[in-house]
């Protein structure tokens, strides 16, 4: 019983963060004239940047949905060269102020990059000023590496993996002989 609570209280949750992205993409469009793609990649930055340990909201004044501060770039190529890899038709860009959660400093200049085919988003970036929580580790030198499908690189050690190949060849050889 506890778990169908959960459930419901989880879809209510997503259902009302969707109703507040899309009225706050129709008020950019509406009220700003943006473009529906920039107007949604303005409100998915707005909700990134509302879960940064750095700000409290976005805020997009008129301005930002000019062509000095947000645009439609055609692009047909991935989205980047790190993890984003996926091919998308156009890259739109909008800037928008990060508003602390002090609420003392100045407002930041946020960069939102969002990767589209057609109007689905499949790819988002921003100039987040939080490093990452979780840095990759590094390998230490002298240390093999692990490949792909989990061989050693160097250092002369052999995959288990061709060992074990050759224990099940000789059990099925061994349980042969037995009938």
């Amino acid at each position: 019983m506890a778990t169908a609570a959960s459930a419901a209280c989880s879809a209510t949750a997503f259902a009302d963060t969707l109703d507040e992205r899309n009225e706050l993409v129709n008020h950019f469009v509406t009220d700003f004239n943006a473009n529906p793609l920039v107007a949604d990649c303005a409100a998915h930055g707005s909700f990134v940047a509302s879960t940064s340990t750095a700000f409290d909201h976005v805020e997009f004044p008129a301005s930002s949905f000019d062509s000095a501060h947000g645009s439609i770039v055609p692009w047909n190529y991935a989205f980047d060269d790190r993890k984003q890899r996926t091919k998308v038709d156009n890259v739109v860009t909008v800037e928008g102020l990060g508003i602390t959660k002090d609420g003392d400093s100045s407002p930041t200049t946020l960069k939102f990059r969002c990767g589209y085919v057609g109007s689905q988003m499949l790819a988002f970036g921003w100039n987040d000023p939080v490093p990452s929580a979780r840095p990759r580790a590094k390998p230490r030198s002298g240390q093999g590496v692990k490949g792909r499908h989990g061989a050693v690189k160097g250092k002369g050690k052999t995959s288990s993996k061709s060992k074990s190949a050759g224990d099940k060849t000789t059990k099925k050889s061994a349980s042969k002989k037995k009938h």
